[in-house]
């Protein structure tokens, strides 16, 4: 947890998929807030943290099922106002005497909400008098509501869609606020923190920066640190960032595993070591990697691999330096609530890659990651507050596995070369087309299917090539880029002119909804 100086807001976790674009949206009103999975959420555990405001998510369960999860009474007893969305309403009124009806009003998709009365939480909504579009997903409802609730506004489907016990400052939603698809839903957080909580926004990069380093600082103090740079933005910044605090104390190990992009072992090595002066270990290390990964298909087991891999190498590193008292890693939020999910569901894999349950017995090194605290975007924004290239720091996500989960099926350096060169065609024309800020992330997929082709004279039988670009705020939620054909008949000729063993080109156009992954 961040330093006690913030106003904070905590969010208890009843496992819904979204829980996280609930700290997005506070983080991006300038409020701080952390996720905790209801469990953990005690009278003990609030004392400690001290929260301004309360937030109960949604989650998969039924208050009526046995073992439901519930709040803590003690959430009700903080004194300070509650906010319950969807299950996190409906736990609040089945524990506070209201009833919760199931299985007769399924309601998923869009809705249209219209006041009832106004109160601060829907300051600046239903301009015109028109209805807000919100976005429901429930089975169950609240069918009656507790003593001293009122309701605030309804929906067709919904008679309690937004209901408030204005005295204890105890608001609920049947609906999902921090879904784009609630156009305004973000404004009905801020109206919940900013107005009915009262909270300033006091929460800035630069004060993170600060605390940061003093929190580095004071948990290495003499130590030595080694920082497995993977290549991508979050090791990087996690690097510059304890090379501040604790300077000539880090040393950076890049590990090319054999799998990277194009270009990007150069671009990493000048970064480090002509622009910030940082020591850095570069490890071609593709030969072991690539060894290990032959006849490797399941993505799962390469990535298991691959993160084995990377600390055999940095704790080899570490002696040859003579050593290293912690390992730095750029650990993110999201990779820290899907490692404690509070439902042991899918997103418990989604993120294997990262060490982020801890290190092996067998190293005497301790985690130091300064970004666990940050979402993506967070990221960058701290990266430019450090004075990283703005052309690095807004690089497209680029996962710790490399091109090994972009090569469906068995691994090859053979395949890896083609499809490194396919993926360079295809961000070179992207960036060419002034396109390449506009899109979240851009990348190819060389699939285990080969084709008959005619180039020439000559019939061919070589492989399919995917390729991906998506639109999305926070990676939660994502939609391909609407490419024109123009657009694709230039990239599908130059990879298929440019790159031997591709003769066919496919563009992958599903959006990717609350809960899926990418081709990962």
């Amino acid at each position: 947890m961040t330093q006690a100086s913030h106003e904070r807001v905590l969010i208890v976790d009843f496992g819904s998929q979204v829980t996280q674009l609930i700290a997005r949206r506070l983080r991006e009103s300038g409020v701080y807030c952390e996720i905790h999975p209801y469990n953990k959420a005690d009278a003990a555990f609030l004392a400690a943290y001290a929260p301004k405001a309360i937030i109960l998510s949604g989650g998969p369960s039924s208050v009526y099922w046995d073992g439901a999860p519930m709040a803590d009474t003690a959430i009700f007893e903080a004194g300070v106002p509650v906010l319950g969305i969807c299950y996190g309403q409906q736990v609040m009124m089945h524990q506070l005497g209201g009833r919760i009806e199931g299985g007769t009003s399924r309601e998923f998709g869009r809705a249209f909400i219209e006041p009832v009365v106004m109160d601060p939480i829907l300051e600046g909504l239903f301009e015109g008098g028109n209805p807000e579009q919100v976005w429901m997903s429930h089975g169950d409802h609240v069918a009656e509501m507790a003593p001293g609730f009122g309701v605030i506004a309804k929906s067709p489907g919904a008679p309690y869609a937004v209901i408030a016990d204005p005295e204890r400052r105890f608001y609920g939603t049947q609906f999902h606020p921090e879904v784009v698809h609630t156009v305004h839903g973000a404004k009905i957080l801020r109206n919940f923190i900013h107005g009915v909580a009262g909270l300033k926004g006091d929460w800035t990069m630069a004060a993170y920066r600060a605390e940061a380093i003093a929190k580095i600082r004071a948990q290495v103090g003499k130590g030595r640190v080694i920082c497995g740079l993977s290549g991508g933005v979050d090791s990087s910044v996690a690097a510059v960032l304890i090379h501040e605090a604790i300077g000539e104390q880090l040393t950076c190990v890049y590990v090319d595993h054999g799998l990277m992009r194009a270009g990007e072992s150069e671009q990493v090595v000048s970064l480090f070591r002509e622009h910030y002066n940082i020591p850095l270990v570069h490890v071609d290390a593709s030969e072991l990697f690539l060894g290990k990964l032959a006849g490797v298909s399941d993505p799962e087991s390469k990535r298991k691999i691959i993160g084995g891999l990377f600390i055999d190498v940095f704790d080899e590193e570490a002696k040859k330096i003579g050593g290293a008292d912690f390992l730095a890693q750029g650990t993110l939020y999201p990779d820290v609530i899907e490692s404690v999910s509070v439902s042991g569901g899918p997103s418990m894999t989604i993120k294997s890659h990262h060490n982020v349950g801890g290190l092996p017995a067998r190293m005497k090194m301790k985690l130091v990651e300064p970004l666990r605290e940050l979402f993506k975007d967070e990221v960058r924004a701290l990266g430019r507050e450090l004075g990283l290239p703005d052309a690095f720091v807004g690089r497209h996500p680029f996962p710790g596995p490399g091109l090994a989960i972009r090569i469906p099926g068995d691994i090859t350096r053979a395949k890896a070369d083609t499809l490194r060169k396919a993926d360079a065609i295809y961000i070179d024309e992207i960036r060419k087309a002034g396109l390449y800020d506009e899109i979240w992330q851009a990348f190819s997929v060389l699939l285990p299917v080969n084709t008959v082709g005619v180039m020439g004279d000559v019939r061919t039988y070589e492989a399919v090539l995917a390729l991906r670009a998506v639109t999305s705020i926070d990676g939660m939620t994502a939609d391909y880029y609407p490419f024109d054909h123009a657009f694709l008949g230039r990239v599908a000729t130059r990879i298929i002119n440019e790159v031997k063993g591709v003769n066919r080109v496919v563009y992958d156009i599903t959006s990717k909804p609350p809960g899926t992954i990418e081709w990962e």
